[in-house]
């Protein structure tokens, strides 16, 4: 039997609002009871950082997030970008951290590859040579990240919490997108219902969720001290 799901299609926001959003859906999933998927878009070209990275990794000319979750610098000039947000419970936090991004992952891929895109699975693992503190997340692959002809365009960061887990993903193909995002959304959520054996049902919470996302724009994603953090 399917488990329930819900999905959010959000729209287009400030960087500070898209990481808040991502926040404030792990904070409520003990309440939610269920994963959300939210696909999302930027209304700015930006960057957002790794929450071990230093700021001056960003670039000049972006609005730059420093994220909730780790990895390298991530653009979102026109990549698309989902989460899923899991109460704590849920069969895949109980997961080590490598089966959880499998999981996900070989989701994603199988929503490329149903659009004719043979994307792979990378089998590799960041070389310790390379300084997290400013890497670009695409130009270095880690294991389940997602190829296309060797070169990476799918990469993902996790957050674990006593709330539950937060998997934030972005698909970037060097170049605007290849399809248009209702039709990534829609691959993406067939290919979960496929993988993970889910059903989706709309999230009923946007408006309810909204006072906790402008606070924390307002203490933390929107501020100096937080995205200076390092």
């Amino acid at each position: 039997m399917a488990e329930e799901w819900y999905f959010w299609q959000d729209g287009a926001h400030s960087p500070a609002w898209n990481m808040a959003a991502d926040e404030a859906l792990l904070l409520s999933a003990p309440s939610t009871g269920r994963p959300v998927l939210r696909c999302y878009s930027w209304d700015r070209p930006a960057v957002s950082i790794g929450y071990v990275q230093r700021l001056d990794a960003a670039p000049a000319g972006f609005a730059a997030v420093r994220r909730p979750t780790g990895g390298g610098v991530v653009y979102h000039d026109y990549d698309f970008t989902f989460s899923v947000s899991f109460p704590m419970g849920h069969w895949l936090t109980g997961l080590d951290r490598i089966k959880s991004y499998d999981w996900l992952n070989r989701s994603l891929q199988a929503a490329l590859i149903s659009l004719g895109l043979p994307a792979e699975l990378s089998a590799q693992e960041i070389p310790h040579s390379v300084e997290r503190a400013t890497m670009v997340c695409f130009t270095n692959p880690t294991r389940y990240d997602l190829l296309l002809e060797g070169r990476k365009v799918a990469g993902s960061a996790q957050r674990r919490t006593a709330d539950g887990l937060l998997h934030q993903a972005s698909l970037h193909f060097g170049k605007p997108l290849p399809f248009d995002r209702p039709t990534l959304t829609n691959a993406l959520m067939r290919s979960l219902e496929s993988v993970m054996e889910v059903h989706f049902e709309n999230y009923p919470k946007a408006e309810a969720i909204t006072p906790s996302i402008e606070n924390l724009v307002s203490t933390k994603y929107g501020t100096h001290e937080w995205n200076n953090l390092r």
